[in-house]
């Protein structure tokens, strides 16, 4: 697909994140004099088509008073996988959820949630209910806590040549 001058337009418009109001898509219409339809119907076609490859919030978790942040990894015997995903992404405080290769011997895990709370007792106490409610009480697992923040921003979008695609793993 081939970019318009609009579709940069748009893209730098979104590149820094939506607006926190109750209509952000009307907002960014307004900033950028079009309809609110043509920038909804605009990311949509850019996303179908590829030109945006993901679209999606970015959430500080530190900033709302969530201290307490943990990588849960079980080692799931890979029939199991799917439906212990469909059961742990349901649940209210895991807020992503997915599989990836095991890298034998030095690391077993094939499923991957995200818990967020305020201390690591809440989240460790969250951990152990989701293994109960997936039915993993018997895979081995581990809590890992995040000992650093990164920079979290969303994806910039220039004229710099893409740097190529790695194939992407299935994601859950």
């Amino acid at each position: 697909m081939e970019l318009t001058p609009d579709d940069a337009t748009l893209i730098a418009a979104i590149q820094d994140g939506l607006p926190l109001t109750p209509r952000p898509y009307a907002d960014v219409a307004r900033q950028l004099d079009w309809s609110e339809d043509a920038v909804v119907d605009r990311i949509r076609a850019l996303t179908d088509s590829g030109v945006i490859s993901r679209f999606g919030v970015i959430v500080r978790h530190h900033e709302l008073g969530y201290r307490a942040n943990a990588m849960v990894v079980w080692d799931v015997p890979d029939d199991a996988v799917a439906d212990a995903a469909a059961t742990l992404i349901r649940l209210p405080y895991v807020t992503l959820c997915y599989r990836r290769r095991r890298l034998p011997p030095t690391w077993p895990y094939n499923l991957f949630c995200m818990i967020h709370g305020r201390d690591r007792t809440l989240v460790e106490s969250l951990a152990a209910e989701a293994s109960h409610a997936a039915g993993l009480g018997d895979c081995p697992n581990a809590v890992l806590f995040s000992g650093r923040r990164f920079k979290q921003r969303g994806a910039r979008y220039g004229t710099r040549p893409s740097a190529p695609r790695h194939q992407k793993e299935a994601a859950l």
